[in-house]
């Protein structure tokens, strides 16, 4: 049994392209399957043009007045139209956020090694959030953390531009860099 949802998706991409049988209306103009044109025909005489060279009719614009249709063979068409679609997903890349966090009073190694994670992010195409979390009395003095957050920025010029400046959420204080393109 098939899910309904299938019939009625395949009736959609059979409304958007007609094929042989499926062309009703007559005459049309026809396009050979290199891409010159053959003129207008009647629909018979495309059929029968078509099948002689073991192609198939594709409507490519139904629209116009006379339809335009092209000889070609609609298999490989769509065969080819998947395989284009399924690497073009393959290719695209979707930016994420990655979160790195922080203290007011990091030492050196420390900062230098979450740096690094920072800049391998910004260079993957991702954005990054700078998160400076302040523990217990830490919170009084919050110019320490901008500071270390501003070292970033300084640090991290060449690779990102800030999206959003150090803004405060509770006993946080976070940023947003983006990659230069």
């Amino acid at each position: 049994m098939s899910h309904p949802n299938n019939k009625e998706s395949s009736k959609i991409a059979e409304r958007r392209v007609r094929v042989n049988e499926q062309i009703r209306i007559s005459p049309i103009r026809l396009i050979a399957e290199n891409g010159g044109q053959i003129g207008i025909v009647s629909l018979d005489e495309a059929r029968a043009r078509a099948a002689e060279r073991g192609l198939d009719l594709v409507e490519v614009a139904p629209d116009s007045r006379p339809p335009v249709v092209r000889m070609m063979d609609y298999g490989k068409y769509k065969y080819k139209a998947a395989r284009a679609a399924r690497e073009a997903r393959r290719k695209q890349h979707t930016t994420q956020i990655k979160e790195v966090k922080f203290r007011p009073g990091i030492e050196d190694h420390d900062y230098e090694f979450k740096l690094r994670h920072a800049r391998r992010f910004l260079e993957e195409g991702n954005k990054v959030k700078l998160t400076m979390m302040f523990r217990g009395r830490q919170i009084t003095h919050p110019e320490l953390g901008r500071q270390v957050l501003l070292r970033l920025t300084e640090d991290l010029g060449e690779l990102g531009k800030i999206e959003q400046y150090p803004n405060f959420e509770g006993r946080q204080m976070s940023m947003i860099l983006t990659p230069v393109k």
